[in-house]
């Protein structure tokens, strides 16, 4: 254990708790601890955006994916690149609505049926995500501390720094933690490539060491093998609550786009520097521990190939991203709970004390259910696409009909969050393997064809689900209210209109 790194993530969580505790004093109403007292500019956005999106399914997930399969990993990336392109053009509506959450969202535009599904599914998915972040945080405790803190109670712990962080100011505390925290990972990560790439003997040492597919467009997992991890990521970013939390929180509709365009390029450098490293790192690294457990292979690479001084603020870096990535997932269905349940239908005449104090109760009690998760994980790469799967199958759809779509409906919007969900979940549990190939033989399937169609993530049967679900139903029943559809497209209709 080299005192190195015990000093840089002590200094670390100390600074985080530092900034927390500078926000609390600024913490006075919902609105505050919610969405910042929607007061965030442009620079605390891009960063804070850089920080929630970029966590253990890129750091542990997508470097696992890289490991093992070289370049072709950056498909998992890509959903998401393609996807903030596309944010651009959405982000300044939504801070235009400027609510709480996506259930808010959804019962303006549909129901409250639509609203409470809503609620369930972010619930599910969203601790789903906290509860990797916690593994890989307790991963690198375990590198740090080998003999005094195991992979389990390095969880533990992680649990304990997150829901504490969490809680103390909200939406404030967060933001401002994701500063540091994003400014501290890009410069570590991309100081660091240079160093590891030279320690493998330069490019020609890498691509000698590695098979020729890590290096192919689609390497050795094809183009419905890209496409699984394309696009859940895709509409996970598309439909990401805690992205619209995010600009609900912006000062303005300009700085809400204007931290969009910084957000695509912070995260085009650093998803690729990632990977970048993980393929490096592999080259560096293939055999012995690592071979075991790829997820640590970033981790890993800070510790034994880097000089101890960066090592160890990229090593810290890696925690403190994991970190706030947790921070982001674990409020927003904490968000969910005291908005769309407490203050809806518990507490409508809570005062903002009260509603501070549930709040933070409730940010303890979604950490101990995502640490529950955490201790019953295997694959760190298969609860990320299966989180994903949830939320793009089930809400992802709706939520761009709602500022999109004139008309689409309640009953609609209800049938699809209700099989993007069933079929997900269902698909999941028939094949806890990930594998569909067993039951495909059991029902009459060839050998090969079973073979070919396992195994495979849901999203495609979920995803056209849930969009068929959408359609058929919206068509068949009656149009949603005017004032529904005025939300959300007035002031296009208007900026449309003829002059006079």
């Amino acid at each position: 254990m080299s005192s190195l790194y015990v000093i840089v993530l002590g200094a670390i969580v100390l600074s985080l708790l530092v900034v927390s505790l500078t926000r609390l004093g600024k913490v006075k109403t919902k609105a505050d601890y919610l969405v910042a007292g929607r007061t965030l500019p442009a620079f605390v956005l891009i960063f804070t955006l850089l920080s929630s999106w970029i966590g253990s399914g890129s750091l542990l997930a997508g470097a696992e994916n890289a490991y093992n399969h070289g370049f072709a990993a950056l498909w998992l990336a890509a959903g998401g690149w393609l996807g903030l392109l596309l944010i651009y053009f959405i982000a300044p509506r939504a801070r235009k609505f400027a609510q709480f959450t996506i259930p808010d969202l959804l019962e303006a535009r549909y129901s409250q049926t639509a609203r409470v599904l809503g609620v369930i599914a972010v619930l599910f998915a969203y601790t789903g995500i906290t509860s990797y972040q916690l593994i890989g945080g307790g991963d690198i405790l375990h590198l740090v501390f080998p003999t005094v803190i195991s992979p389990m109670l390095g969880r533990y712990i992680m649990a304990a720094f997150v829901i504490v962080f969490t809680a103390i100011a909200g939406m404030s505390s967060v933001a401002y933690m994701d500063v540091v925290i994003g400014m501290l990972a890009t410069i570590t990560m991309v100081v660091a490539f240079p160093f590891l790439l030279h320690s493998a003997g330069g490019w020609s040492g890498v691509t000698h060491v590695l098979p020729a597919t890590h290096f192919e467009v689609f390497g050795d997992i094809s183009f419905v093998g890209a496409m699984e991890l394309m696009i859940p990521t895709l509409l996970l970013m598309l439909g990401n609550q805690a992205m619209y939390q995010k600009f609900f929180s912006a000062k303005s509709e300009h700085d809400a786009r204007v931290a969009v365009v910084g957000w695509i390029i912070g995260t085009i450098i650093l998803e690729t520097v990632i990977v970048a490293i993980a393929v490096v790192g592999s080259a560096l690294f293939r055999h012995g521990e690592i071979a075991r457990h790829p997820r640590e292979i970033i981790a890993y690479t800070a510790m034994h190939g880097l000089p101890a001084l960066l090592g160890a603020l990229m090593m810290g870096a890696v925690f403190a991203k994991i970190m706030s990535t947790a921070n982001n997932f674990l409020f927003s269905p904490a968000t969910n709970l005291i908005n769309d349940v407490y203050v809806r239908y518990i507490s409508p005449e809570a005062s903002n004390q009260r509603i501070l104090l549930v709040s933070r109760l409730t940010v303890v009690l979604l950490g101990i259910w995502s640490l529950y998760q955490a201790m019953n994980i295997s694959s760190v790469l298969r609860q990320t696409l299966y989180a994903y799967t949830v939320y793009s199958a089930a809400l992802t759809p709706v939520i761009l009909a709602a500022f999109y779509s004139k008309r689409a409906n309640a009953a609609g919007a209800v049938t699809a969050i209700g099989l993007g969900t069933f079929v997900t979940v269902a698909w999941n549990t028939a094949f806890p393997d990930g594998n569909v190939s067993r039951w495909l033989l059991r029902t009459g399937f060839s050998p090969h064809l079973a073979a070919q169609l396992a195994p495979h993530d849901p999203i495609f049967p979920a995803l056209a689900a849930s969009v068929l679900g959408l359609v058929i139903v919206s068509a068949l029943t009656k149009p949603p209210r005017a004032e529904q559809v005025a939300l959300f497209h007035a002031a296009r209709t208007a900026a449309e209109a003829p002059a006079d």
